[in-house]
């Protein structure tokens, strides 16, 4: 391990930074070997307040946007704010697309470039949403010093409950005039939310699909989360929805899913970081092995 690296991005070099997460992304390097060379920072960074905050929701409710103007309003308030966007992989490179960071102008902002830090992300091999190294990623980051670290994530439908595996609080952006059938696609993951963003309230029916989603969580079982109408274009319930978030609360509606959905991404993990799993993957496809014995030798790493 490259000391000088890690120490480098513990004193705040961006550059020191962007590499040691380049390797632990690329597993060249482990954060079980950064927190044995650098315990001091992980115990500093103990904090009774929560660090993570997963911002999830379909394509095309406006979340990239709606970041943008919430690290603006942290910013401000002086908080130092990272932003890790999971982007979907190039089938042909496996690199991240970076479409997300186009829209993110509260870095173009030389007033607040020093209070905040993005990172675009692949999902690579990841089935969920999100990778599953952001979790190392996160804890790093907040070891060194960022007070808050959002998780931007595709946007995919059902597979965004895997975020619940990597992020202390989960917030769902919706959109005006989703539907019903939409609606119960996602109500596994507005279970989980603590927080709900019906994003565009400039549009016709983002109220009464606000008013629709308070009613179903109050059918429910469980404290209601907040509930906030914004508008990233005008504006409007930014500042609301800044203040919130930055205190947000867990809701305790669904601990016992949030701890299944860890459990299995540390499982999934265990099978993706295989050093045997080509190998098994390849052993599946010519049908020289079966799908117990394969899970049999994984369980043996």
């Amino acid at each position: 391990m490259d000391l000088q690296l890690v120490t480098d991005a513990i004193q705040g070099d961006r550059r020191s930074i962007a590499r040691v997460l380049s390797s632990l992304e690329n597993r060249t390097l482990n954060l079980s070997d950064i927190k044995d060379e650098f315990p001091s920072i992980f115990t500093d960074s103990v904090q009774d307040t929560w660090s993570s905050l997963a911002i999830t929701g379909a394509p095309g409710v406006g979340k990239s946007c709606l970041i943008d103007k919430i690290l603006i309003d942290w910013s401000s308030k002086g908080i130092k704010t990272a932003l890790l966007a999971i982007d979907p992989s190039s089938p042909r490179t496996g690199g991240a697309l970076l479409g997300d960071r186009v829209r993110i102008t509260a870095i173009d902002n030389e007033q607040y470039k020093d209070l905040i830090y993005i990172r675009s992300i692949a999902t690579r091999k990841s089935s969920g949403s999100a990778p599953l190294i952001v979790s190392d990623m996160v804890e790093f980051l907040s070891a060194i010093g960022w007070e808050r670290v959002i998780i931007e994530t595709v946007g995919s439908g059902q597979s965004e409950v895997r975020c619940a595996a990597i992020t202390d609080r989960i917030v769902v952006v919706e959109g005006p005039a989703r539907g019903d059938g939409v609606q119960a696609e996602k109500a596994g993951l507005l279970e989980l939310a603590d927080a709900v963003i019906v994003n565009k309230s400039d549009i016709s029916g983002a109220s009464q699909h606000a008013g629709e989603i308070k009613e179903s969580f109050e059918l429910g079982l469980g404290q209601t989360p907040p509930i906030i109408l914004t508008s990233a274009l005008l504006g409007e319930g930014i500042e609301e929805a800044s203040s919130v978030l930055l205190e947000l609360e867990d809701t305790g509606r669904s601990k016992k899913a949030k701890w299944r959905e860890r459990l299995l991404a540390h499982h999934e993990r265990k099978i993706l970081e295989s050093d045997k799993l080509d190998e098994i993957l390849h052993n599946l496809a010519i049908g020289s092995t079966s799908v117990e014995s394969a899970l049999k030798q994984l369980g043996e790493d």
